[in-house]
């Protein structure tokens, strides 16, 4: 059997209804900022509870655009965790700023705890990560954040519809990006990025910056860059939103299925800390286990796509040697590195390959 982890053949295997639309799209020739897309930012914002979303190119511009529309440049330092996707600090590094880490939680989040120890007379911003889904302790870090007068954004690449206390991912700071990547639980055919925002005046500028700085096609308020979403591409997502419900719950679903599975192996799987109050929406299921790179050759041998998100942490990348840091600075980090592995749970696995997925890793221990 196989178990695959991409699922867009069978997203997009009943594919007339989007051709339809889309042949309906071409025929307005509306294709730079379209209604489509002002449709479709107007959706993702009642999806987030936001006021305010600006679809953009990808969720890296989705990171990079309002740290520079609130001023992060060169001189400055922002905070962020060292166990995130290259995204994260690249976007910050784009600015001119100096990513400072701090290590990763048992939950595989920004641990909130040592945040305070890596602020400087020169930190400007934090970014949190919700990474695979799952939510920091977000509470924490806002009041964080307020005392020391620090910036909030939020890379919430990895979780469109995660909550911590029945509030939203990407309504704790100045502002959150979102990927539209094609292995997102949103996603669209294309890469793709949206902002949110509560701020109706970084709105503003945030929806100037990724048209050149336009007002109007005579007149510029600043020089900024082409990054607009597609509106092609809103028009994907725009069908495709109807099951952001329907994918989430089925994640959701299939991620309780494998913690229950573990509990007979705990001493060679162990899924990462499920705190009370948080809403995970599994953009990836990843648990630690014993002898990591053997289960990862079993599975793979047998048909399920098994994957390690990230077998490096940032902080010892070769990009990042200029920064100083050196193995054994944040171990919780290090550790999950070398034994963390992502098994396919996404909304398409029918229960005979969430089974086979269980039985496979069972037998891999003999247990």
């Amino acid at each position: 059997m196989k178990v695959p982890f991409s699922y867009l053949d069978r997203q997009f295997a009943d594919v007339d209804a989007y051709l339809e639309d889309l042949r309906q799209f071409v025929k307005t020739g509306d294709f730079t900022l379209g209604k489509p897309l002002t449709e479709f930012e107007a959706n993702f914002a009642s999806l987030c509870q936001m006021p305010h979303a600006i679809g953009v190119g990808t969720g890296t511009d989705a990171i990079i655009m309002p740290l520079r529309m609130c001023g992060i440049g060169p001189g400055d330092e922002v905070i962020t965790t060292t166990f995130t996707f290259y995204a994260t600090v690249g976007a910050i590094v784009v600015t001119g700023a100096k990513p400072v880490f701090v290590d990763s939680d048992e939950g595989f989040m920004i641990a909130a705890d040592q945040i305070e120890a890596a602020i400087t007379p020169r930190t400007k911003a934090i970014v949190t990560v919700t990474f695979s889904g799952n939510v920091p302790e977000m509470d924490k870090i806002k009041a964080i954040a307020d005392k020391h007068n620090l910036l909030l954004f939020e890379d919430s690449c990895q979780s469109i519809g995660a909550q911590l206390d029945g509030r939203p991912m990407g309504s704790w700071g100045e502002a959150a990006a979102y990927s539209l990547h094609p292995l997102k639980n949103l996603n669209v055919w294309a890469d793709g990025g949206v902002i949110t925002t509560r701020s109706a005046e970084l709105a503003r500028k945030l929806r100037l910056y990724r048209n050149h700085g336009l007002v109007n096609r005579d007149e510029i308020e600043f020089f900024g860059i082409n990054c607009r979403l597609d509106t092609l591409q809103a028009v994907v997502a725009n069908r495709l939103m109807e099951e952001t419900e329907f994918i989430t719950a089925t994640r959701v679903k299939n991620a309780a299925t494998y913690d229950t599975a573990w509990q007979s192996i705990a001493d060679c799987v162990q899924p990462p800390a499920r705190r009370a109050g948080v809403k995970h929406v599994y953009h990836l299921y990843m648990v630690r286990v014993k002898d990591r790179d053997g289960l990862l050759k079993y599975l793979n041998e047998r048909g399920v796509e098994a994957k390690i998100h990230y077998p490096t942490p940032i902080h010892l990348q070769p990009a990042a040697a200029y920064l100083g840091y050196q193995r054994g600075d944040f171990p919780q980090a290090e550790a999950d590195c070398a034994r963390i592995i992502t098994l396919p749970a996404h909304q398409h696995l029918t229960e005979e390959e969430i089974a086979y997925t269980i039985r496979c890793v069972h037998d891999y221990y003999g247990k």
